[in-house]
């Protein structure tokens, strides 16, 4: 931390913004630093620690995506602060050994050329060296750096001795002028209170290195970098024995002895230095000083240790991002090492850009970029321990606590703001530059292992949101369907699982599947290795349903046990979705090429094959029937699904040909035209179901057709504006067709042996109608004419929605009500029958 702003800008800071700013400045600066110091430590002595530092610590606690974008921008940090401590340490030398402007030849030790390539040429000579101790290694570094801390105290003592110790002197400043030079006439003026009254408020000047007018936040950006060292501990965490002892106490001690000289070196500048050597002379240190060379020791000493420090920072982030793998091939370089460890090609790849940097020419011209990156570092840091304070995670509590929420909530505060106030422009490109990192690492890195903090914040609120979801609130306006969609093998069902996604209107989606085994005998629970493939399956069909999995002696059983247990809270199923009972031979949807295109290649899932067609099935006819009855009283709506795996919605949608594709729907009990109603609940479920359909993203080129069967002698026109009327009233655009059925009910009657208008058997139950004998009331021949009915309403369309009748309360006649219902969508094409239990339209706002 004590490093070029120490020695050579210390003095600028309070030159130009005066003593009362200057404290103002370090009071801001070190709230932000002790507030990311404390969320450091946090995650420091959370766990163990490895190489990378802050990117280390916020790509395990917030994942890849953070943690990779906020690793590049602290190895950009690391990279411009390496070259702004080369700069500050070429300043000094050029300030010691370089020729006074205005002379062509030197004198004495003043010997260098001074201009901008020659300037380049001295920081590219001190960044080769710092190279070759990085390429040596770490371990070197570290045990030159308590002879460096060993010799910077003593020229510290030295200054401090110096203030008291040296008379009032003139000091001559030389300054480049564009007819040569100009010199100014700088004052120690020893202990004066006129000197104090003086540097006690701002005048800011401009800066005679850039030739820029100096402000509150120019000055600013320059002085955070005197305090930026906080995470050269955290950054050589891969070679400390112990990080988690080591990086709590020695970063603590470092920022509060550094605070104390800082604001005590500040009084003593404002208490004997006029402002012109304060504003005019940056190396005035070495002038006041009682033993000048020592002065220039500690220069040199404190900043080659920085820019050290920055670049074997800016490696060991380099070489964790490289092995971590977030970009690939790009880093791949950076992964090799030396027989010892050391990154080498990582330090190299280092020295080149902060080589590149060092183009830039003048430390003041980058101190602005270097502290808004390294601003926004710190504001991550805060904001992965505020994430992981948050999320309440049983496994994070560090040994270190010394912290709250609102420690690492002031500080990325902090930091924001006055990220803006140094460089707006800096600050907006930065967030920009990370957002596009953050993106890059989501879509194109490979995933990790690391845990996502945003999982455990992500339960914590659905958590609590789930418990304020009241069942009791629930309000037929906002209804809304939850599916649970029965999969025996998703080989068979994949355009069935796509269809239903279309149809849940962002409602809840599970895919439930019961697996015929009995717990008792087996040794583990074979569901478990059988989770994954379900949610690979998820992803590829880029569907965004939940999976629910059971064991069950029987179909039935297990469907049951999936009614009453999938969902939590107000999230329930309230309508079953089924495949149609048939002696179809399933198809491979998964092997063949897809129909939608979310799915982008073959999906490798370890499912077993499909059932060969000789192969006999797992379920009865009468058990089909049967989860069908039960889910009805359970008050959960029906769906049967058929031939949906013929649906090539791709081609359905997409085809430029006019007209659109259609969607037919028949809101009418076709199996009992004695009781056809198009505003009981279940029509009226059915038409919901086919408009929710209508409004998915894929399915809004449709067009609704709905059929309005009607007889001769009962005012068509009249029971068409009737449901026009029910229609608008529901806000549901379709289109009405009549559809004479005159010759399909004499077959019903003739059947029936009954006039029609007779009394018809009826129960009712829970408010819908049952028909218990329905089965024995229709013939075969009824049921094909009202087939062929169906089918010969053209243009063919995408999908068909019918009418599903309750199943008979007899279970002897659920075959003969599976057959009726086989005979009624038989060449149909895809269809889905429907039957509703609840209300779900409303006409209120």
């Amino acid at each position: 931390m004590f490093s070029v702003v120490l020695f050579l800008r210390l003095g600028f800071v309070v030159g130009h913004a005066g003593l009362y700013q200057a404290l103002a400045m370090f009071a801001v600066a070190y709230f932000i630093i002790g507030m990311t110091v404390l969320s450091v430590c946090a995650i420091a002595t959370n766990g163990a620690l490895d190489a990378g530092g802050a990117y280390y610590m916020i790509s395990r606690a917030l994942g890849p995506e953070f943690g990779g974008s906020i690793g590049i921008m602290f190895f950009l940090a690391n990279v411009c602060g390496s070259a702004l401590y080369v700069l500050g340490l070429v300043e000094a030398v050029v300030d010691s050994f370089g020729i006074p402007p205005g002379q062509k030849e030197g004198t004495g030790v003043h010997v260098l050329p001074q201009s901008y390539w020659y300037e380049l040429l001295y920081g590219t000579v001190l960044l080769a060296l710092c190279l070759l101790v990085c390429l040596v290694g770490a371990s070197i570094y570290a045990k030159a750096t308590f002879l460096i801390f060993l010799i910077v105290a003593v020229v510290l003592g030295t200054i401090l001795v110096s203030f008291f110790a040296t008379r009032p002197i003139g000091v001559p400043i030389h300054l480049p002028h564009l007819n040569g030079s100009e010199t100014e006439n700088g004052s120690f003026t020893g202990f004066s209170l006129d000197t104090l009254r003086k540097n006690l408020r701002g005048g800011y000047d401009v800066d005679y290195t850039t030739g820029q007018m100096m402000s509150f936040s120019s000055v600013f950006a320059v002085m955070f970098n005197g305090c930026t060292g906080i995470m050269a501990g955290s950054n050589m965490s891969g070679d400390l024995k112990r990080p988690s002892y080591s990086i709590p106490r020695g970063t603590i001690s470092a920022v509060l002895f550094t605070y104390l000289v800082y604001n005590l070196l500040a009084f003593l500048m404002c208490a004997t230095c006029n402002r012109i050597l304060l504003q005019k002379d940056y190396g005035f240190l070495r002038d006041i000083s009682i033993f000048p060379p020592l002065v220039t020791v500690g220069i040199y000493a404190a900043t080659l240790s920085a820019a050290m420090s920055n670049l074997i920072g800016a490696s060991r982030i380099l070489y964790a991002l490289a092995r971590d793998d977030l970009f690939g091939r790009a880093l791949a370089l950076a992964k090799k090492t030396s027989a010892s460890g050391n990154p080498v090609m990582a330090v190299i790849l280092s020295w080149l850009v902060v080589q590149l940097v060092l183009f830039s020419g003048k430390l003041n011209t980058i101190a602005g970029v270097v502290t808004t990156f390294f601003l926004l570092v710190y504001a991550t840091v805060n904001l992965a321990c505020l994430a992981l304070e948050w999320a309440s995670a049983p496994n994070f509590r560090p040994t270190f606590r010394y912290f709250t929420w609102h420690t690492c909530l002031l500080g990325i505060a902090g930091c924001c703001v006055m990220m803006f106030l140094i460089s707006p422009v800096s600050a907006s490109a930065s967030l920009g530059f990370l957002l596009l990192l953050l993106l890059a690492i989501h879509y194109l890195s490979p995933s990790s292992t690391w845990g996502y903090i945003s999982q455990a914040l992500i339960f914590h609120q659905v958590r609590k949101y789930l418990l304020m979801l009241d069942v009791r609130k629930d309000h037929v306006k906002f209804w809304r369907p939850q599916m649970l969609l029965m999969v025996q093998n998703p080989r068979g069902s994949a355009r069935l699982i796509d269809f239903v996604n279309d149809l849940k209107k962002s409602g809840l989606y599970i895919l439930g599947h019961v697996e015929l085994q009995d717990l008792d005998m087996l040794p583990s629970d074979p569901l478990q290795s059988q989770q994954d493939s379900w949610l690979s399956l998820v992803d590829k069909l880029n569907v965004k349903a939940f999976v629910s999995l059971t064991l069950a002696p029987s179909v039935q059983h297990g469907v049951r046990q999936l009614l009453f247990t999938s969902g939590l809270g107000g999230m329930r199923p309230n309508t079953l979705v089924l495949g149609f009972y048939d002696d179809e031979p399933p198809q491979d949807g998964l092997a063949r090429p897809p129909a939608f295109t979310s799915v982008r290649e073959e999906v490798p899932l370890g499912f077993p094959p499909l059932r060969e067609p000789t192969t006999p099935k797992l379920l009865s006819a009468r058990e089909y029937v049967g989860i069908v009855a039960d889910a009805l009283k359970m008050l959960r709506n029906v769906l049967l699904a058929r031939q949906l795996e013929s649906l090539d919605k791709a081609w359905e949608l997409r085809r430029a040909a006019s007209p659109p594709p259609t969607i037919h729907v028949w809101p009418v009990n076709l199996l009992r035209p004695d009781s056809a109603r198009y505003a009981d609940t279940c029509s009226l479920f059915l038409l919901q179901m086919a408009c929710v359909l209508n409004m998915a993203r894929a399915w809004r080129r449709a067009r609704l057709r709905l059929f309005l069967c009607v007889e001769a002698g009962t005012m068509p026109h009249a029971q068409e504006e009737k449901l026009r009327q029910l229609l608008k009233d529901l806000r549901i655009q379709a289109q009405i067709q009549l559809v004479p059925w005159d010759a399909i009910t004499r077959l019903h009657w003739q059947t029936c042996q009954g006039p029609p208008g007779g009394p018809v058997e009826e129960e009712e139950e829970e408010g819908v109608v049952n028909f218990p004998t329905n089965t024995t009331q229709v013939s075969d021949e009824y049921v094909c004419a009202a087939n062929k009915l169906v089918l010969e309403q053209s243009p063919a369309p995408a999908v068909r929605f019918l009418y599903l009748p309750r199943p008979p309360a007899d279970t002897s006649l659920y075959p003969l009500y599976l057959h009726q219902l086989e005979l009624l969508t038989r060449g149909l094409g895809p269809t889905v029958l429907v039957h509703g239990v609840s209300a779900v339209t409303s006409t209120q706002l």
